[in-house]
C-alpha cells in the first residue's frame, strides 16, 4: 500500500533546512505533495531565494527521509521560488519583526531599531571578545581556530568581523560564499561548523574601507541584528586593534561579553595588551584570560626557539589576575591554514597547535562559563 500524503508531510517534518535550521514543513516550503498508486512521491520545494547555493542538500535531505521509507518506491522533487509575502513571513518566523523590538541606542544593550539578542535576559549565548590592542599578534588567526574548535565539542559558533578595515576572518574560516539575503534578514555563510559575518562580503575585491566613526557604528549594529544568528552557545567578535570606536560600541551592543587578550611573548606587545584590557574594565567588561601566540618555534634540530623573548604571556595574566589559556607555537602550516581557509584545527586536529586550541576551547566551555549573570525576575528598561 502507498505512502499516504499526510505520512509525506510528517516524514519531512524533521528535515531542516540548512541555513536556516527549522523544519521545511513548518517553514511552508513543502508544496503539491502527491502520490501514485505504484508508491511514487512528487513534491515541491520552494526556495527561499533563486538559485539557493544549497538546493543539493536540500535534494539530498528530502530524498533522505522519503526514500526510508519502504513503501516509496521514487521521489520526484521539484523547485519553486518564494514569492516576497512569503519571504517575508519566513523572516517573521525565525527573525522576529523589527518593528515590535525597537528600542534606543544605549548601554541597555539596544540598537535604533531591533534589539540586541546577545544582550536580553535569558540569552543563552556567550559573547567573547578576541582582542590584542595591536595588530600583528595573530589575534584573527587565534579566532578562527578558536571558533573552529568550540564548534568541533559540538557547540554552535558564529563569528563576527569587527576588524572593519583590516578584516580578514571570511578567508581564514575558509567560508568564501556571500550571505544570502531574505527579506533584509541576512543568512552568514558557514564553514567547518562556524559562521561568519565580516565587511568584506560587502567590498569589492581590493577596496579599502574609508568610513568615520557612525557607519562603522552602523555596520557593527546590522553585524548584531540583521544577522540572522539562530542564538549561538558563542559568537567570537574579532576585534580591531586599538581602543577605539568599535570597542566603545560594542561594549555597549555586549554588555556581557567576555574579554581576551591576545599578545606575544615580547614586551612591547604585552604594553600594548595591556592597554586593551585596561579598556575592558574602563567598559565594565571582564577579561577572563590571556592568550600568548607565537610563543616559540621548533626548527629541524627539535629545539625550541624563542624568537619574541619569553614570559610576556604570563606576566601579563599575573598581572590582570587571570590566567594563561594557552602558549601557542608559531607553526607554518598555522599560517598556511589561514591563508587558504583550511584551519589547522579543522585539517589537521591531532597536531600539537590544534590540540592547545582545543584544550583551550574545553577550558572556556567549562572552566571558565560565568555563573549566571541575570536574575530570570530581572527587567532591563
Amino acid at each position: 500500500m502507498p505512502i499516504a500524503v499526510e505520512q509525506v508531510i510528517e516524514a519531512l517534518r524533521p528535515v531542516q533546512d540548512p541555513e536556516l535550521h527549522r523544519s521545511i514543513v513548518d517553514l511552508g516550503m513543502v508544496r503539491d505533495v502527491e502520490v501514485s498508486a505504484a508508491g511514487v512521491v512528487t513534491l515541491t520545494v520552494v526556495l527561499t531565494i533563486v538559485g539557493c547555493p544549497l538546493r543539493n542538500e536540500i535534494t539530498n535531505r528530502v530524498n533522505g527521509a522519503l526514500r526510508a521509507d519502504p513503501s516509496v518506491s521514487d521521489v520526484n522533487l521539484t523547485f519553486g521560488v518564494m514569492t516576497d509575502a512569503e519571504r517575508e513571513n519566513v523572516r517573521r518566523i525565525v527573525h522576529g519583526d523589527a518593528a515590535s523590538s525597537a528600542g534606543s541606542q544605549t548601554a541597555h544593550g539596544h540598537a535604533e531599531g531591533r534589539s540586541i539578542p546577545f544582550a536580553q535576559p535569558g540569552s543563552k549565548t556567550r559573547p567573547l571578545l578576541i582582542s590584542s590592542g595591536k595588530g600583528g599578534v595573530g589575534k584573527s588567526s587565534v579566532t578562527t581556530n578558536l571558533a573552529v574548535a568550540l564548534a568541533a565539542r559540538g557547540h554552535s559558533v558564529g563569528i563576527v568581523d569587527a576588524d572593519i578595515y583590516g578584516f580578514s576572518i571570511p578567508r581564514m574560516l575558509g567560508a568564501d560564499r556571500d550571505p544570502v539575503a531574505i527579506d533584509q534578514m541576512l543568512l552568514p555563510p558557514e564553514a567547518w561548523g562556524v559562521r561568519c559575518i565580516s565587511i568584506g562580503y560587502f567590498v569589492p575585491d581590493g577596496q579599502a574601507v574609508v568610513w568615520r566613526g557612525p557607519m562603522l557604528h552602523k555596520a557593527l549594529e546590522q553585524f548584531l541584528t540583521d544577522v540572522y544568528w539562530d542564538e549561538p552557545d558563542f559568537l567570537l567578535v574579532d576585534m580591531p586593534p586599538g581602543t577605539g570606536d568599535i570597542a566603545l560600541s560594542l561594549s555597549q551592543y555586549l554588555p556581557r561579553a567576555e574579554v581576551y587578550v591576545v599578545t606575544t611573548p615580547q614586551q612591547a606587545a604585552q604594553k600594548v595588551a595591556r592597554l586593551s584590557a585596561a579598556m575592558a574594565e574602563k567598559v565594565n567588561l571582564t577579561v577572563r584570560g590571556v592568550i600568548e601566540n607565537m610563543s616559540w618555534f621548533t626548527g629541524d634540530d627539535g629545539k625550541k626557539y624563542e624568537i619574541f623573548g619569553s614570559g610576556g604571556g604570563q606576566e601579563l595574566a599575573d598581572e590582570l589576575n587571570v590566567p594563561l589559556l594557552a602558549q601557542i607555537p608559531l607553526l607554518n602550516a598555522l599560517r598556511e591554514g589561514g591563508d587558504d581557509g583550511h584551519p589547522i584545527t579543522a585539517v589537521d586536529p591531532t597536531s600539537e597547535t590544534a590540540m592547545i586550541f582545543h584544550q583551550m576551547a574545553e577550558r572556556i566551555a567549562t572552566e571558565l562559563k560565568p555563573k549566571k549573570i541575570f536574575s530570570s525576575a530581572l527587567k532591563i528598561s
